[in-house]
């Protein structure tokens, strides 16, 4: 069948998005994120069915697929669940650092002043849950795992603060945002620094060779992604048998993206001019396109402006965040959050030392670290609370900010490496303590959040 050229005027397919509809960066953001968490609930569903049904072998012998790479005499041969985890996830890393280099440059952590509160609050919210799990943990086989209550699942937090929709202030959830950038760079300083067993010199100083070549394209005002992927590649390799994990390397390559767009703002607005004027005059009443060369060639043109008046971190922030949002994670969370559950010995799980660590550090310590912390900070002048915030708002905040989950449990996949009970007894308390903190921080701030 041959689609007619001969479109009517308007939107050629009654599904695309309207042309008109203009969401801001942060807009944007708030909502991938939460559509995110939802796809991401389901995989993590199916995750658990999966792993508690007849299915649960061949769930497992799936995930220990052998997928190999070769080229000549090289050869990478991993498991699908370590592709996901040491691969597709450094992308997520990727846009982590996007955001987080965004964020330090124009967002709310580029004020000094205004940063200094989800600072203090995110490295309380840090601090206080691994010393909970250290205290629990103390001096036993499963002490490794500090790091794992120290995450938050950003997805998953902004999502249940944004079905409260106008019964919290506004400035909360730009306060969560901020809170949960910083506790991802912590979570990444963590990783890198204390979940490395064995440093491999030669290939780590191969991947500081490379990042300093990428360091190199940013100063050169190489704009196009291409020589960055095909570099960033090679260090992630570099990475992967430096001993540090490979996914260290999206962070690094992020903060090598240039921030710094090629055609400034007023430039642009007068090639757009000069563009819509040729394109009105070339007008000859054709509705479609394809059957006008010029004008199609003034598209492109337009096109191109558009591209080089973007910086190139904000075009790969964009173009990428759906994919880690949608594809990424959820597909992390199939091959993670597959967890075993015997009722017959679920109260043995929950008295686990490792679980109940995890447990107490995501609920109650992050709740004491980031509400704690804030408070006590606004009251000594250290920074302000969010514009139309009360205390209130700082508890139920620190309580979302418990659902650790994507991170939580990568790191314990870290932590627990070729420990099968203690990484399940791990990801039970993840489960738990993230749905105990999500309903508890929402219900808190149904009842108590709206703005007198």
């Amino acid at each position: 069948m041959i689609e007619r050229l001969d479109l009517p005027e308007g939107h050629y397919a009654p599904w695309e998005k309207t042309f008109g509809r203009i969401l801001t960066p942060f807009e944007e953001f708030i909502h991938q994120e939460t559509a995110g968490g939802i796809v991401l609930i389901v995989c993590t569903t199916i995750a658990l069915i999966l792993a508690n049904s007849p299915l649960a072998e061949s769930y497992g012998n799936l995930l220990h697929t052998q997928i190999t790479l070769s080229v000549g005499n090289w050869t990478l041969d991993q498991t699908l669940h370590h592709w996901i985890n040491d691969g597709l996830m450094a992308l997520f890393f990727f846009v982590i650092g996007l955001e987080i280099k965004r964020e330090v440059l124009v967002g709310d952590l580029s004020d000094v002043q205004a940063a200094t509160l989800p600072i203090l609050a995110a490295i309380g919210g840090m601090a206080v849950p691994a010393i909970f799990y250290a205290a629990i943990n103390l001096g036993g086989p499963t002490a490794q795992g500090w790091g794992i209550p120290m995450a938050t699942d950003i997805a998953f937090a902004v999502g249940v603060l944004v079905l409260l929709g106008s019964r919290v202030p506004k400035s909360l959830l730009t306060f969560l945002v901020a809170l949960a950038i910083v506790d991802d760079l912590g979570a990444v300083a963590v990783i890198a620094l204390f979940y490395t067993e064995r440093i491999f010199v030669d290939a780590l100083a191969l991947a500081g060779l490379l990042l300093v070549v990428l360091a190199v394209f940013n100063r050169a005002g190489i704009r196009s992604p291409l020589p960055y992927f095909v570099v960033a590649a090679l260090l992630w390799l570099a990475m992967l048998k430096s001993g540090v994990h490979a996914t260290i390397a999206g962070i690094l390559v992020a903060w090598t993206i240039p921030s710094r767009p090629k055609l400034e703002p007023q430039v642009f607005r007068e090639k757009i001019r000069v563009l819509t004027k040729r394109f009105d005059a070339l007008d000859d009443g054709r509705r479609s396109l394809i059957h006008d060369q010029h004008r199609r060639a003034i598209v492109q043109a337009l096109e191109s402006g558009i591209h080089k008046v973007e910086s190139p971190l904000q075009r790969l922030e964009h173009s990428m965040h759906p994919m880690v949002a949608f594809f990424i994670v959820p597909l992390f969370a199939l091959a993670n959050a597959g967890v075993p559950i015997e009722l017959a010995s679920l109260g043995s799980t929950f008295a686990q030392p490792v679980t109940l660590g995890i447990v107490f550090g995501l609920v109650a310590g992050k709740l004491v670290g980031i509400a704690g912390v804030s408070i006590v900070a606004a009251k000594m002048g250290f920074g302000q609370l969010p514009a139309g915030c009360r205390s209130v708002h700082m508890v139920g905040v620190a309580l979302l900010a418990g659902i650790g989950f994507t991170m939580s449990i990568f790191i314990a996949e870290l932590a627990f490496r070729g420990q099968a009970d203690q990484l399940v007894s791990a990801k039970t308390g993840i489960l738990f303590a993230s749905l105990l903190a999500g309903a508890a921080g929402y219900l808190w701030l149904r009842k108590f959040g709206e703005t007198p």
